[in-house]
């Protein structure tokens, strides 16, 4: 944050990783305001929800066991498993509702902060808890946007895997074949993963959402395709170890809590690094493309969601960050 723009798109994979954890480290106490009001619901709700799944499924399980070696009261077996199928998918939706909202607010509040840090403007968690409830709605359409591309890419992913496995035979060139298409959709996953990400600040700080917004993400992007990929496949290898080390050691009763709430710490940590490195990117492809960000003009686009200053998305002509509105 302290660098000047012009020299961030000097800033590499490390880089990224170092300014974001000067910038936390700078501004503690507000990020510390944010990561326990949103990122701390945001990873206990993404943690818990595995053993609540579990339990569930566990008795889903159970019913049809039942159903099927006893047929004594079958109707009453019945309506068992019909009532544990109804209660999964109601915590299932219920879950994935609290977790879009939770990660849509932290994700507002993240970039609006540094956003507003980055423009010398004063920034208060009070400010932030008026700023949020303003923009996650824009960040929702974005989002929805992003989801029907992964939608898509897993339909065009599991219709190649679908001709694989019935066109191969399994032999040493198929499997081969399989672990190269398996990498080809991590790498394209990833990209998916860090183009949401860079689109998400962009529905904050400049006037597009939704489909604009991705596009406009798409072409920031160029130039820092592989720096954008490593950056969120080294946040996902850490995601994975916390996953791995919570399947292992969260079911073994007082330590496996113990165990679970440190997971639930890491994750929380990780995810604030994830939205921090996030907008350091986002500052990172404007320099590349020698795009200046005004910070008046930053200053009024966020003063508009306070209703200091009239938004730039509720203008007629936009203002794009490094694009001054010519005045006519």
């Amino acid at each position: 944050m302290d660098k000047p723009q012009e020299e961030m798109q000097e800033v590499g994979f490390f880089g990224i990783y170092k300014e974001s954890f000067k910038t936390i480290f700078s501004w503690k106490k507000i990020f510390t305001q944010i990561t326990l009001t949103f990122i701390l619901p945001l990873s206990f709700i993404f943690l818990a929800h595995f053993i609540i799944a579990y339990i569930l499924e566990w008795r889903i399980s159970r019913a049809e066991d039942q159903i099927y070696y006893n047929n004594v009261d079958s109707k009453r077996l019945y309506h068992r498993l019909s009532s544990a199928y109804i209660g999964y998918w109601v915590f299932k939706f219920t879950y994935l509702s609290f977790l879009l909202l939770f990660s849509l607010l932290s994700t507002a509040a993240i970039v609006y902060t540094i956003a507003s840090l980055y423009s010398g403007n004063e920034v208060t968690f009070k400010k932030v808890l008026k700023i949020v409830p303003k923009v996650w709605k824009r960040l929702a359409l974005t989002f929805l946007w992003t989801y029907l591309g992964f939608f898509m890419y897993n339909v065009i992913a599991g219709v190649v895997y679908y001709i694989w496995e019935t066109t191969t035979t399994y032999t040493t060139f198929a499997i081969v074949v399989l672990y190269i298409l398996l990498a080809l959709y991590c790498v394209g996953f990833i990209y998916i993963t860090a183009l949401w990400q860079l689109a998400s600040v962009v529905t904050v700080l400049e006037s597009s959402y939704g489909l604009k917004a991705i596009l406009r993400g798409n072409s920031l992007i160029k130039g820092k395709r592989w720096l954008s990929w490593f950056v969120f496949f080294g946040l996902y290898c850490i995601f994975g170890g916390i996953l791995i080390m919570f399947f292992s050691f969260a079911w073994y009763g007082f330590f496996g809590l113990m165990m679970g709430l440190l997971c639930v710490f890491l994750l929380m940590n990780l995810f604030l690094l994830g939205y921090v490195a996030q907008t350091m990117l986002y500052l990172v492809c404007k320099s590349y493309h020698r795009e200046p960000i005004d910070k008046m003009g930053l200053s009024s686009q966020l003063g508009g969601y306070l209703g200091e200053f009239e938004p730039a998305f509720k203008v007629n002509k936009d203002i794009q960050l490094g694009h001054p509105q010519v005045q006519v």
